[in-house]
């Protein structure tokens, strides 16, 4: 499929009825770009990928449910409803399109591969996943804890909570608090369950299961950040050894946050490949 524009808010209809807004930019083949947490489409992943790809693709960016100009779905979150919200939004960009997923978006897009979706090739981007023991296993008990904040009207106190656990220094929380980013954030702290109900299955320090990926046979690439922690870089590579199609590529100086121009070309050659 290929668009030549860059569109108002569209919208495609997920199997449960929800409302999942997107935007088109770009010309050449189609590329879907997944968030991760606390993010949609105008401040994440997408904002630092789109203007580069749509050189060279047309890029659908999409906000998850509950965010942005999404509909908020059922109030009984699960992720298959998620995988299906993916799977809407890959209708619309063609079978023949790429998929990128940062972080829990990641996650996600192995749970829509994991489903049957069709793409060409997929790419993720650090897959916050605890496979082993050089990193405590995160507390299963967090969503339950973010939606009893949430449900409280602390927000702030949910989004330091998730930040903290994501390893973020108590002076960085001070700094945030006092960018106009933080309004933001505390605005998408409902999602924050959401993203626990995917990657806290496998952020318990066990390997993943036997078989659990066995089953995705397109080309998949799995990118690590040079500078990240040792537990994702074990995390990927254990992704990518689990995968039939998979190939793991370290993307030097690169940390856990997606840089447009550290990362774009890495997915161009894969694209390409």
């Amino acid at each position: 499929m290929t668009v030549t524009t860059t569109s108002p808010t569209r919208f495609a209809t997920s199997a449960d009825g929800t409302v999942i807004a997107y935007d088109v930019t770009g010309t050449g083949p189609a590329v879907v770009v997944v968030e991760g947490a606390l993010c949609q489409r105008t401040m994440g992943t997408a904002k630092e990928l789109v203007p580069l790809l749509s050189e060279h693709h047309t890029v659908f960016a999409y906000d998850r449910r509950g965010r942005g100009e999404s509909g908020p779905g059922s109030s009984s979150y699960a992720v298959e409803r998620e995988v299906e919200d993916l799977l809407a939004v890959l209708e619309v960009a063609g079978p023949d399109a790429f998929v990128v997923g940062a972080s829990s978006g990641a996650v996600l897009v192995l749970e829509a591969l994991r489903a049957g979706a069709r793409v060409r090739r997929a790419a993720l981007y650090e897959a916050p996943l605890i496979v082993d023991d050089t990193h405590v296993p995160n507390d299963p008990d967090l969503g339950r804890r973010t939606q009893q904040l949430v449900s409280a009207g602390r927000r702030g106190e949910a989004v330091k909570l998730f930040l903290r656990t994501v390893g973020v220094p108590a002076a960085g929380l001070v700094v945030m608090r006092m960018m106009p980013v933080w309004k933001k954030l505390c605005g998408l702290a409902h999602t924050l369950p959401h993203d626990y109900a995917i990657v806290l299955p496998h952020q318990q320090g066990q390997p993943l299961p036997a078989g659990h990926l066995s089953g995705i046979t397109v080309p998949v690439l799995v990118i690590v950040g040079g500078k990240s922690p040792t537990y994702l870089k074990n995390a990927q590579a254990a992704v990518a050894a689990a995968l039939p199609n998979g190939t793991l590529r370290e993307l030097p100086g690169q940390t856990h946050m997606v840089r447009g121009r550290a990362t774009v070309p890495a997915l161009r050659d894969f694209w390409a490949g």
